[in-house]
């Protein structure tokens, strides 16, 4: 009855779920490990059991554990020493209670390892990956770990080890884990598409392919490889072990309208213009979403070269000779306040091999871009926006380097902002994604939900440009890594965004806030039975307040699910008032009492006589 009834009264007030549309990051607390320019925090991983983060530390070759089960009171527990297992720790996931390493040889041309450990720190196994493990994820489930072996030659380039993707099953447990190892091989001596970059002299395709970050589909069925120098992606069939295709990333047009970029750091102003360069998109992190039933990825298009002593394709476009009919007005490009200080790469644009450059082509695209993951193709491209955002909010620190404050539009002739960094991750109804920037610092955050649509909805930068960066009182340096938190796995049920930034060697915690729909009690046991089930938007946390007759009170917090509802367990008694509120707000006016014994025994004698007077009608009327 009480189920019915309360049922009732709840419908009678419009029931719906709130799309959480506009989301508020806000710093929570920052961990500093006071190491400046040793990339003291990179990767982190998050543990939702142990509420622990697991942080990649460059400076002391450690991966350390951060207690995050107060994200306003970050302290570090412990760190697990690695220098036993390789040279040095590049990356760290987390899922099921198992932490896993990827662990550099030295050299680094040697096999690296993959190292596992419980969230205690405690060793459970290694096991022997490709060269150069430079990023390790799990699958969706747990059962499986995918680690990109970058496999990048030694300075001389005398050794080239392949690059490579170690994929290492752990169904039937961490001690019978077994290796299979994604090789390139078969794709020497084919014919790829013209955008992948396959040009270290004397290597072989496989060995010039270097895996740099993975995305994995919500089936664990497919990978995705970003390789970063190659503008390249690497399709895998996980099961099989095995490279399916190589897709070309293709070039950025940045002539045309809405593509334009800041190519120079000596013009002293801001100069966001459309110049006869082709970028290549070259992202650094990738990461996968579906909406609907398509998979989506995103890119941060950040760039990069390679600069060996034994081999460099570097050059200023303003020391290259351009070929005069494809760039008439040559002298004015190379001057250094128009494209002469911009860094391009040799081993494209000479198309006709007479020695001077028909096309320029820049490092990254400065910008990020989703891409359909069944065909590849391009769904969206931010084209100028990312500088021009910073341009608009923080013009006085534009294109600013990450290691030193005052330096103004020092990093435009090189990659500009460098989207290094983005994570993917749902807030109520919609999609988020955090792209983190690694020079001028700070997260930009785009609603994703239509791909090939995104909305910028904020910027935010926890770096002081009036600090001193090397004293550590410049705040956030050089985000790396970047960890979003489900409201459903976060210690205070509201989700949060973890930053890495490895210039100052901080970790920092951003609350994720949005807006909420009042929340309604939907539905109450009866007397003696257990739970309270309440309705509102989709990740939002609601207090219910529980008074007894005793006049005791207890609040609970609740979060709500994507059916928009969320329960509590708890014993209903007699006399008891449940009111509801927003998280840290006044209760709304909503307050249901459940009835007394007496009021029970009085609806149910009610009950019994309407029973009683329908069997006697119908009675009377069987007689008449």
């Amino acid at each position: 009855m009480l189920r019915i009834l309360t049922t009732f009264l709840t419908l009678s007030f419009s029931l719906f779920t709130l799309a959480a549309n506009e989301i508020n990051l806000q710093v929570l607390d920052t961990y500093a490990t006071g190491d400046f320019d040793e990339s003291a925090a990179e990767i982190g991983a998050y543990d939702p059991v142990s509420q622990r983060l697991f942080v990649v530390n460059g400076a002391s070759g450690a991966v350390d554990v951060l207690d995050l089960s107060d994200p306003g009171n970050l302290n570090l527990l412990f760190s697990m020493d690695i220098s036993s297992y390789g040279d040095q720790a590049n990356s760290v996931a987390v899922a099921n209670g198992i932490v896993a390493v990827a662990v550099a040889a030295d050299p680094s041309q040697d096999p690296g390892r993959a190292v596992f450990f419980n969230t205690n720190g405690v060793f459970l196994k290694q096991v022997t990956v490709g060269a150069l493990p430079d990023m390790l994820i799990f699958t969706p489930d747990g059962s499986k770990v995918l680690v990109a072996n970058e496999g990048e030659p030694n300075n001389d380039v005398t050794v080239d080890p392949e690059g490579s993707v170690s994929i290492i099953d752990l169904s039937a447990g961490v001690d019978a884990a077994t290796v299979n190892h994604a090789v390139f091989t078969p794709f020497n001596g084919q014919t790829l598409d013209p955008s992948i970059r396959i040009f270290t002299p004397g290597s072989t395709v496989a060995q010039d392919l270097e895996p740099e970050y993975i995305a994995v589909s919500e089936d664990g069925q497919t990978a995705w490889v970003a390789c970063q120098e190659n503008n390249a992606l690497a399709v895998i069939n996980i099961e099989d072990a095995t490279v399916t295709a190589l897709l070309g990333l293709g070039f950025k047009d940045h002539s045309l309208p809405g593509n334009g970029f800041d190519a120079s750091n000596r013009d002293d102003e801001i100069n966001i213009a459309n110049w006869p360069v082709w970028g290549m998109y070259q992202p650094d992190a990738l990461a996968s979403f579906q909406i609907g039933s398509t998979t989506y990825l995103i890119s941060a298009n950040e760039g990069d070269s390679r600069d060996y002593d034994g081999f460099s394709e570097e050059e200023r476009i303003g020391d290259l000779t351009l070929d005069p009919t494809a760039f008439p007005n040559a002298a004015t490009l190379q001057l250094n306040e128009n494209l002469g200080r911009l860094k391009t790469t040799v081993t494209l644009g000479d198309d006709d091999n007479d020695g001077d450059f028909d096309r320029l082509f820049a490092y990254g695209a400065r910008s990020f871009s989703i891409w359909n993951g069944s065909t590849g193709a391009l769904v969206y491209d931010s084209g100028q926006d990312v500088e021009q955002i910073l341009a608009d909010l923080d013009p006085a620190n534009f294109n600013s380097n990450n290691d030193e404050n005052d330096s103004f539009d020092n990093r435009s002739d090189d990659k500009g902002p460098e989207p290094e960094g983005v994570v993917v991750g749902k807030v109520g109804n919609d999609t988020f994604a955090f792209l983190g920037l690694e020079r001028m610092g700070g997260i930009m955050v785009f609603n994703v939900t239509l791909p090939a649509n995104p909305q910028f909805v904020q910027y935010i930068n926890n770096r002081d440009f009036s600090g001193n960066p090397a004293a550590g009182t410049a705040g956030d340096l050089g985000p790396e890594g970047l960890t979003f938190i489900s409201g459903a796995d976060s210690p205070t049920h509201r989700p949060l965004l973890v930053v890495m930034n490895e210039v100052s060697g901080t970790t920092t915690v951003y609350q994720i806030d949005f807006d909420c729909a009042p929340g309604q009690i939907l539905e109450v046991a009866e007397i003696g039975g257990r739970g309270i089930t309440i309705t509102g938007s989709h990740d939002c946390v609601y207090e219910v307040t529980i008074s007894l007759k005793d006049g005791t009170s207890r609040t609970y917090s609740v979060l709500v699910g994507p059916d928009g509802t969320g329960y509590l367990d708890v014993a209903i008694e007699p006399d008891m008032d449940i009111s509801i509120a927003l998280d840290g707000q006044a209760p709304s006016d909503q307050v249901f009492t459940v009835p007394t014994l007496g009021e029970w025994g009085l609806v149910f004698l009610m009950a019994v006589l309407i029973v009683l007077a329908l069997v006697f009608e119908r009675r009377r009327r069987l007689l008449a």
